[in-house]
């Protein structure tokens, strides 16, 4: 009996880029869409942790190449995207997953600096690999961004202004280019992490971990990183093809927790 339904669930075949890809989010992601069948584009500061894990998806048998980029690099994202090209013929998802946190108030003498790499990191960055990654996005046909925000986009955390700042701006950046990029059959959305143990909540205590989790999360506890990578395959899928500018909240009922 032939199948009912039309739209596909596989993202066999399809070529991704994972930014922040050697730790974390951006590592489960990597490791999740290879595990679906698609060729990942490892990409990360650190060329030895690029490579752990290209190493780790080819020895589980799955397709994967690394590159070292620093996403604020304007020259890198350029040549990054065209080796991915070279390599594999297209480019037809794109994962902007790099941030970087400080700790930084209005009286910090670095803060000015700490604000300026922040922004050209969290969300210049994303903006300027969608536009370096367009026309393979369009020749795709089904082209999919997934940007990587955070609950702190929709809430605030003292002392991280600009960490909160930016990733605010990921929503409306989202938001403008799914209106922009839709008549192309490009996605875009964003997902809005919350408490993840991942490399920038490793120096929290598992002690005030547990507490954080217990007051504020419905699920009373901390997401581990798959979970994150877990709805970014869904909207990368081309049965998501009329899911656009959506902020998709994944953090156990955080922000809708109210004692």
């Amino acid at each position: 009996m032939p199948r009912l339904s039309k739209l596909s669930r596989s993202i066999q075949g399809k070529v991704a880029l994972v930014t922040g890809a050697a730790s974390g989010m951006g590592r489960a992601t990597a490791h999740l869409f290879a595990d679906e069948g698609a060729h990942v584009a490892v990409s990360d500061l650190d060329a030895n942790k690029v490579q752990a894990v290209v190493d780790e998806i080819k020895a589980a048998g799955g397709s994967a190449a690394g590159w070292v980029l620093d996403v604020a690099n304007a020259a890198q994202r350029t040549a990054v995207v065209k080796r991915i090209v070279e390599r594999w013929g297209s480019l037809d998802i794109l994962v902007n997953n790099a941030g970087i946190v400080f700790e930084s108030t209005l009286e910090d003498p670095e803060f000015d600096a700490r604000w300026a790499r922040t922004f050209a990191v969290v969300i210049t960055a994303q903006a300027q690999l969608v536009r370096e990654c367009l026309p393979h996005l369009t020749k795709s046909g089904a082209g999919r961004v997934v940007n990587i925000a955070s609950t702190e986009a929709l809430g605030a955390t003292k002392g991280i202004s600009a960490y909160t700042a930016s990733k605010t701006g990921v929503i409306g950046l989202t938001r403008s280019l799914a209106v922009e990029l839709a008549s192309r059959g490009i996605t875009v959305n964003c997902i809005c992490p919350g408490a993840v143990n991942t490399g920038m909540t490793s120096n929290i205590t598992d002690e005030h971990k547990h507490e954080f989790a217990r007051r504020r999360v419905a699920a009373k506890r901390y997401a581990e990183p798959e979970e994150i990578a877990q709805m970014t395959l869904s909207l990368v899928l081309p049965a998501a093809s009329y899911v656009t500018g959506a902020a998709i909240p994944v953090d156990g009922g955080l922000t809708i927790k109210n004692a």
